[in-house]
């Protein structure tokens, strides 16, 4: 049986550290009630000269390194991204071009915080059809471009980074057993950013009011998390006859510890099974899970027939969850 198998990951953080001690002096907040409330101790920040697609073209080369692929043997390019360099062309396409990729085509997927997950699913699906052999996928952010950063309840939450991972064709055993999507819109007023787009153009009003910046209602965002994330980790689970307790790593999306604590609670799972790196650098967005998952690779915390378990939540609202035999 044709499965799609990653076969190298790679991450990249921009230089620039910013703690909660730093915080404490931009807004009304301290290192305590970040802390207790998030998990988050510091977040990295893209250099001024930094845009997505330079954050994801350095994620990817290491991606490409380990898997030993060369650019132009890439099909397909997809960057899950809410934060790209532009509203268009594609940050896919930018990032093409950069590589080097010319032989793939390229293409962008909004899916705030879920948009890894959903490029994975995309990826997947086109090595398995056999529609292409070996593809790139990549989840950036540079979400400190659109914080409101005199409202302490969202600019002490997220940070920027890129991930990426290599995704081939093997007929093994190993690789994405199974994705599972879901979206329900009706709940998109609880996290979004109201402009600048065609329901809010540019105006001067417009910039008085923030429009340009991101928007939560944190409590509300919260509850469905949890649910939708523990539901569709044990949909992956039921789907593929296995236990929580099989699971070598469950590595959800980094939003703060009270979730990741929530759902492993619910689950199950064992503290030793659940990957986290949330205080070092907060919601990266479409970025927290190909980091950690490079992260958990890099460290030698997974090994040939371990099953990993990737679960994300975003605005939209979009979960979903992958399920792996490395």
């Amino acid at each position: 049986m044709l499965r799609a198998r990653i076969t190298g990951t790679g991450s990249y953080l921009p230089k620039k550290i910013l703690s909660n001690h730093d915080l404490e002096k931009m807004v009304d907040t301290s290192d305590e009630w970040i802390t207790t409330r998030t998990g988050i101790r510091e977040r990295r920040v893209a250099a001024d000269s930094e845009a997505t697609s330079d954050l994801a073209v350095n994620a990817a080369r290491r991606a490409l390194e380990m898997a030993g692929v060369a650019p132009e043997e890439i099909d397909y390019l997809v960057v899950g991204t809410i934060t790209g360099d532009f509203p268009w062309p594609a940050t896919a396409c930018l990032v093409q071009d950069r590589l080097g990729a010319k032989n793939a085509f390229a293409v962008d997927v909004s899916a705030a915080c879920s948009g890894f997950i959903y490029a994975l699913d995309s990826a997947v699906k086109q090595v398995v059809s056999g529609a292409v052999g070996k593809a790139l996928v990549i989840g950036a952010e540079v979400l400190t471009r659109i914080m409101d950063w005199t409202d302490r309840n969202t600019c002490v939450l997220f940070g920027d980074a890129a991930g990426a991972v290599v995704v081939e064709a093997t007929d093994g055993g190993s690789g994405v057993l199974s994705t599972h999507l879901h979206s329900d819109g009706s709940y998109w007023e609880l996290l979004y950013q109201p402009g600048f787009g065609t329901r809010h153009p540019v105006s001067e009003q417009g910039i008085k009011e923030r429009i340009p910046f991101l928007r939560m209602q944190g409590n509300e965002v919260f509850k469905v998390a949890v649910r939708s994330m523990t539901e569709v980790a044990e949909e992956a689970l039921a789907a593929n006859g296995i236990k929580a307790g099989d699971l070598r790593l469950f590595i959800p999306h980094q939003a703060n510890i009270r979730i990741l604590d929530a759902v492993a609670k619910r689950l199950g799972l064992g503290e030793d099974q659940v990957f986290v790196n949330v205080h070092k650098y907060g919601n990266t967005s479409g970025a927290t899970i190909p980091v950690a998952l490079d992260e958990a690779n890099r460290q030698g915390m997974l090994k040939e027939g371990d099953l990993v378990l990737l679960d994300a939540f975003g605005g939209g609202f979009t979960w979903g969850s992958v399920l792996i035999r490395w």
